[in-house]
């Protein structure tokens, strides 16, 4: 038995039944009018009532939308974008420049969200950068584009792509250089070009790659990042802005509607969870390639 290596695994399984297990039990707060006086076994019990009075708000559709819209933004142009990165990087041969432009890419990534968000608050400002570059080139109305529903998901949308691109395209590089050479050089000898050698080697070669990121991004659809959505959104956007996460907080935090918030989580965590399984068993029917 190695228990120098149990040994060094107790801190982690301690920390796992702390802060992820023990806390399920807070799950009864969703079938309950929570009291933080009355604690768990004296609140009232009020069975569906929370998840009720979720479903039918008059929010309801929009927050659903606004997080749905949103995440598959982030999967479906996000993922593309990342892929078509590290491909563009394998390509470059001048190993300086290369390494110039992934430290770069990777470097928004490590930024504090709040900084990216007083940034994003900045350049979208009335005299903002971005909202001048608009007005002078497309002759767009000056105007404070957080203000105006409208773009908020296209600046929320080029924010992610800004500052978790080149961190996203970590795994695809990685897995782009485990693709064999020998293949591409006997394709260059019949004459492929290296958009036909991308097309038909590299990418069903990091398909598996692509797959299981795909995977895992679909079962976090309903689990929108809502720290830089919170630090940009406030309420005359809130049409388009809302989401799951950020209603959750303000309903919980601020209105101390604590049953209700932990009933709005619970239904986010199952379908989460269906999404996940299903999105993985189609992978697994489709493509060959499943997480599980």
């Amino acid at each position: 038995m190695n228990w120098s290596v149990y040994l060094l695994f107790i801190p982690i399984l301690v920390f796992f039944i702390v802060f992820n297990y023990l806390p399920m039990f807070g799950v009864v707060m969703a079938f309950q009018d929570f009291s933080a006086v009355r604690g768990f076994f004296g609140s009232t019990w009020v069975g569906f009532s929370n998840f009720a009075e979720f479903f039918s708000g008059p929010n309801f559709m929009t927050i659903f939308r606004n997080t749905l819209v949103i995440s598959l933004m982030g999967i479906f142009l996000g993922t593309p974008a990342s892929i078509i990165f590290a491909l563009a990087l394998n390509e470059v041969t001048a190993l300086r420049f290369k390494k110039t432009v992934q430290t770069i890419s990777y470097l928004p990534y490590f930024v504090s969200t709040v900084v990216i968000a007083g940034m994003v608050i900045e350049f979208v400002s009335s005299h903002g950068i971005i909202t001048t570059l608009l007005v002078n080139v497309f002759g767009m109305n000056r105007q404070n584009l957080l203000l105006n529903p409208s773009y908020f998901w296209f600046i929320n949308f080029f924010t992610d792509i800004w500052q978790g691109l080149g961190y996203g395209a970590i795994i695809y590089i990685a897995a782009i250089t485990s693709v064999s050479q020998e293949l591409h050089e006997a394709a260059a000898i019949d004459g492929a070009s290296r958009l036909r050698r991308v097309w038909h080697i590299t990418l069903p070669a990091i398909k598996p790659t692509i797959v299981m990121m795909l995977v895992l991004r679909l079962g976090m659809v309903l689990t929108v990042g809502f720290d830089r959505i919170l630090l940009l959104y406030n309420p005359t956007i809130y049409s388009t802005a809302d989401v799951i996460a950020t209603h959750v907080t303000r309903m919980g935090i601020e209105r101390m509607q604590f049953g209700y918030s932990a009933a709005v989580g619970l239904f986010n965590s199952i379908i989460g969870s269906i999404l996940l399984i299903a999105s993985n068993y189609l992978s697994r029917r489709l493509a060959d390639t499943s997480i599980y």
